[in-house]
């Protein structure tokens, strides 16, 4: 009886742990999409780019219109940095994204490939002190409550003027952009607006 008892409980314990499961296999929901405002993203860009070198110095940041994210407020889903190095000779694009998209990479950090040294175009990250977001308001205040399209921002270094500067781009392009506010990077003061 001992023997039966010890049979019918090792087939209980072995049915019980069947890999098949009588429950529906329940599919990923999809992630939706991270908006990050420029410096957010920046922060990110910045460290995996002092990985690959200690002395990487920005030189630009840019926004990308992808999907639903229009640029609205200040935000993307989308951000590449450029870097150059001096100890390495060269520069490095690397991107953020915050979507899962065929047109885009993978969400996250990714670098780009090395190319060519860039010199005197980077800029101090100290002198980033206004967010994409205050660049947004402030444009918004100069023309750009009026239009709607995609929104894309472009930071830069303004060699001419010696300050790092937003360019807050209402259009696909800056090419065709219906406006294009540009707005100090360090003081958030507007600078001047092209149509």
């Amino acid at each position: 009886m001992k023997k039966l008892a010890l049979a019918v409980l090792a087939l209980v314990v072995i049915s019980g742990c069947s890999s098949e499961s009588n429950a529906p296999e329940q599919k990923a929901q999809p992630q939706p999409p991270e908006l990050l405002t420029g410096r957010s993203a920046f922060q990110k860009l910045y460290v995996a780019a002092h990985g690959w070198a200690p002395d990487a110095r920005p030189f630009l940041l840019q926004s990308q219109v992808i999907g639903d994210s229009k640029g609205k407020d200040g935000k993307s889903a989308l951000w590449r940095a450029g870097f150059a190095s001096e100890l390495q000779r060269s520069s490095r694009p690397y991107m953020w994204s915050g979507v899962d998209s065929p047109d885009a990479p993978s969400r996250g950090v990714s670098p780009g490939t090395q190319d060519s040294f860039l010199p005197g175009n980077s800029f101090d990250v100290a002198f980033l002190k206004v967010d994409s977001d205050k660049a947004f308001e402030v444009a918004q205040k100069h023309g750009g409550d009026k239009i709607d399209s995609p929104i894309f921002y472009l930071l830069d270094w303004n060699r001419s003027g010696n300050n790092l500067v937003w360019h807050v781009i209402y259009g696909n392009n800056r090419n065709d952009a219906k406006l294009v506010a540009d707005i100090d990077g360090s003081t958030g003061e507007f600078i001047r607006k092209e149509k």
